[in-house]
């Protein structure tokens, strides 16, 4: 079974909500200018391409067999499997090898921060190529089957690509910076700590690097869980038209 994926709005998505637990951005409150706020992000001409979308005929199309839907969810939860469980293996270290593999900490000390996380910013950044390598596939192999299932769900995914053409760029861009905001995260909680622990407990329950692992793992995860949305969204349209 398909694992639940928690619904999430503009404003308070898992991935913002756990950056602003670890106060490494400001918390984000839902007020009423979506429309406004989503208008910056889509240029005049993108614009006309949506409307041109949104205006279209549905032309009539022969409803694909119901074992589509479940082929499309079978493939959905394989690609939600393999991507969490990469992240899984990685901080998981009697699991035996993982694809992208935690780094080994620096010991040394005097600690050079921004050397000391280089390989942590590679590391989120390797989970991240992989989330886009795959998961874009998935999207695109969901929009052909889904705009093959009746022509309201064409109509769909018609809008969902015109939408990923004209938000993937700014998405990217605003992902990136990620990991350049969990270095806060890293700096912030080595200087909490640098006066009580010593090198050797830094990894060990309750050290300030351990409590580090465990905060870009529940990044990583909310961020699966980001890219995820708009494929868990078809998945679902398909669902309800399937019924």
């Amino acid at each position: 079974m398909t694992r639940n994926l928690t619904r999430t709005n503009f404003h308070s998505s898992k991935l913002i909500r756990c950056l602003a637990d670890l106060a490494i951005v400001d918390a984000v409150y839902p007020d009423n200018a979506f429309a406004e706020k989503l208008g910056h992000w889509v240029h005049f001409a993108d614009a006309i391409a949506l409307s041109a979308v949104h205006s279209g005929s549905i032309a009539s199309l022969a409803k694909k067999p119901s074992e589509a839907h479940a082929a499309a969810g079978a493939e959905f939860e394989r690609v939600q499997g393999l991507l969490t469980n990469s992240v899984m293996k990685s901080f998981s270290p009697n699991s035996g090898r993982a694809l992208i593999e935690l780094p080994s900490p620096d010991f040394a000390l005097p600690l050079n921060l921004n050397a000391a996380y280089a390989p942590y910013r590679r590391f989120y950044e390797a989970h991240q190529r992989d989330m886009e390598l795959i998961i874009q596939p998935l999207r695109f192999n969901l929009r052909e089957a889904v705009a093959k299932a009746s022509p309201r769900l064409k109509k769909l995914a018609e809008l969902d690509e015109t939408f990923e053409k004209i938000l993937r760029d700014r998405e990217g861009k605003l992902l990136a910076k990620v990991p350049m905001l969990l270095k806060k995260r890293f700096e912030q909680l080595f200087k909490e700590h640098q006066q009580t622990d010593n090198p050797a407990a830094w990894t060990k329950a309750g050290g300030w690097l351990a409590r580090f692992y465990q905060d870009m793992h529940m990044l990583l995860l909310a961020e699966l869980e980001l890219r995820l949305q708009p494929a868990m969204g078809l998945l679902e349209a398909f669902k309800q038209d399937t019924q």
